[in-house]
């Protein structure tokens, strides 16, 4: 192609719109234009990536056994509602009726589609394992669209749903999908870490999410410095291990304290002079019909997320104000578990804390020498914190390091959640009736174009992996009004395309500044030159756009050279 005649708008200055790195370079770079909120338009050089990257995972996922197929986007609510999630799945559920008043939603995901059709169309253990999949625009509606690709309301998938006839036969999907997935982002060139996760609204046992490390990634994880552990885990999931109380302290006479406007942690630690790990947080919730009180040491965080889990809920949001003071008799800030007439959860630290400092229930006091145990009994102790950076690993006890990332795949092991709502079954060799058993396994196809180019960027624009590059080479004559240079330079471009390298001529009446710049904004892997000294040489320069380093190749050794600096 040239770029004369290529669609490809690049911007000088930074889109104001821009939060991340990647955002801003592919609305710079031409490859991307904002339609609406969370809703972007690809330009010719990001569906070039794109159909890169689909044709790796359609490598991957057939490599495994794979069978592609395209399910309907409209979703009937029929379905989702006998899977039990159209009232779950929350506001993201994009809803609508059609002129005959019947509900539909636009598909976020298809476990309800692709088991309604494998109940219809599989009766016996003869036809399992079975591994469906398809690349299909999903819609979520996201309460805050940002980032650009990395958080939109619509955005294209690959998912894929395995069946089987066991546990035993999931877990020979699950690995095989574990392994394409892997294979899948070692192929873009990214590095990614894989990590334990929640399930959240798509249910199910085990699941892995995929993350690539980033500053600018939502995810929090946690993973072990130790080289021969593999514990990783997104903040939702992780665990921690969990001391016990070796202070040796005997427990004192429980007294209340007037400690007027203290409110916070922060405040109540500076008023008595103590450290926060001897201060219980009271946070109250509002789950379902039920008021809620979950504990956790001062210097800690409730893990909404495990929380959820634990109370298996359908919605939870934290108690207001007034609620707060009817259920308690005190002011936000000053709850307490002793004495209060609701529901306890308390995490495993709780209960380890020796004469612990809590809220009174009363506005403007708080007790010290809180024991669980003697003082108050939770009805449940459970994991319910989040586990910072730098706590014990759960399994060898070295110290966990924390990391960003950007979630670009998930893997789950759904079992018979979505068979039984649904009734999808089959004959076993006796002849008796059982439940399939189902995977369901999810790439975000446009969120890997955005997240490979959070890791792969300089002050200068992208630098696109080899494999995954819209183009391999850019041909950029100094002096397109030159016939010498410009027949070079079409000479090389032919030589290079009819050799299968997928080659752009730069062949804008343009100043050669404007060129390189545009050359390396867009992230080209190589950046060919032709000017005069080219016409005397017979050799070519060529400079690697992700080390900078220029080469001299002679003209006639071109294909040669480009193919080995390009071999990834």
């Amino acid at each position: 192609m040239r770029v004369s005649q290529m669609l490809i708008p690049t911007l000088r200055e930074v889109p104001a719109e821009a939060e991340v790195v990647s955002h801003k370079l592919l609305l710079r770079a031409g490859f991307i234009r904002k339609s609406a909120a969370g809703v972007y338009t690809y330009l010719p050089l990001a569906w070039r990536v794109l159909e890169k990257i689909q044709k790796i995972v359609r490598e991957e996922m057939n490599r495994e056994g794979g069978q592609e197929v395209l399910m309907p986007i409209m979703q009937p609510a029929e379905l989702w509602r006998e899977s039990g999630r159209w009232d779950v799945y929350g506001e993201e559920l994009i809803r609508f009726k059609d002129r005959h008043d019947r509900n539909f939603c636009l598909g976020p995901t298809h476990e309800e589609i692709i088991t309604d059709l494998v109940r219809g169309e599989v009766n016996s253990y003869k036809q399992m394992p079975l591994l469906l999949y398809q690349m299909q625009n999903k819609y979520r509606d996201e309460r805050r669209p940002r980032f650009g690709l990395l958080r939109g309301r619509e955005f294209i998938m690959k998912d894929l749903y395995s069946f089987d006839r066991d546990e035993k036969g999931l877990d020979i999907s699950y690995k095989k999908m574990y392994r394409a997935y892997s294979n899948v982002f070692s192929r873009c060139g990214m590095q990614f870490r894989v990590v334990e996760a929640d399930s959240g609204a798509i249910g199910g046992s085990d699941t892995h999410e995929f993350m690539v490390l980033a500053d600018s990634g939502e995810a929090e994880i946690v993973y072990c410095e130790n080289d021969d552990c593999s514990y990783a885990a997104n903040v939702e999931r992780a665990i921690s291990a969990v001391g016990e109380d070796s202070s040796n302290e005997v427990p004192s006479r429980l007294q209340e304290v007037h400690t007027p406007d203290v409110g916070t942690i922060e405040e109540l630690t500076s008023f008595l002079d103590i450290s926060a790990e001897k201060t219980i947080k009271t946070i109250i919730y509002s789950a379902d019909d039920e008021i809620i009180a979950a504990l956790v040491r001062g210097d800690r965080e409730v893990n909404e997320v495990k929380l959820y889990n634990e109370l298996n809920c359908l919605h939870m949001e934290l108690a207001s104000a007034e609620m707060i003071s009817r259920v308690t008799g005190g002011n936000m800030g000053f709850s307490g578990p002793v004495n209060l007439d609701i529901c306890i959860i308390a995490d495993h630290e709780v209960k380890n804390i020796t004469n612990a400092v809590t809220g009174a229930n009363r506005t403007d006091y708080h007790l010290i020498n809180v024991n669980a145990g003697r003082d108050f009994e939770p009805d449940k102790v459970a994991d319910i914190r989040m586990v910072q950076a730098g706590e014990a690993c759960p399994y060898c006890s070295s110290p966990m390091t924390g990391a960003r990332g950007i979630e670009v795949g998930q893997v789950f092991k759904l079992g018979d959640k979505y068979s039984r709502a649904l009734e999808a079954t089959f004959l076993d060799e006796r002849g008796k009736e059982q439940y399939i058993v189902m995977g369901c396994y999810g790439i975000g196809i446009s969120r890997v174009l955005s997240a490979c180019v959070e890791q792969n960027n300089d002050e200068q624009g992208i630098i696109w992996p080899g494999a995954i590059a819209p183009y391999h080479v850019v041909i950029v004559p100094i002096n397109v009004k030159d016939n010498d240079q410009l027949n070079m330079a079409e000479r090389v471009y032919n030589t290079l395309s009819d050799n299968g390298i997928e080659t752009v001529l730069d062949d804008r009446q343009e100043r050669p500044g404007v060129k390189f710049k545009d050359a390396d904004l867009i992230g080209y892997p190589l950046r060919i030159t032709i000017g005069s000294k080219a016409l005397e040489s017979s050799e070519l320069e060529v400079k690697k756009r992700s080390s900078g380093d220029i080469v001299m190749i002679p003209e006639e050794n071109v294909c040669e050279k480009v193919k080995s600096m390009l071999s990834y």
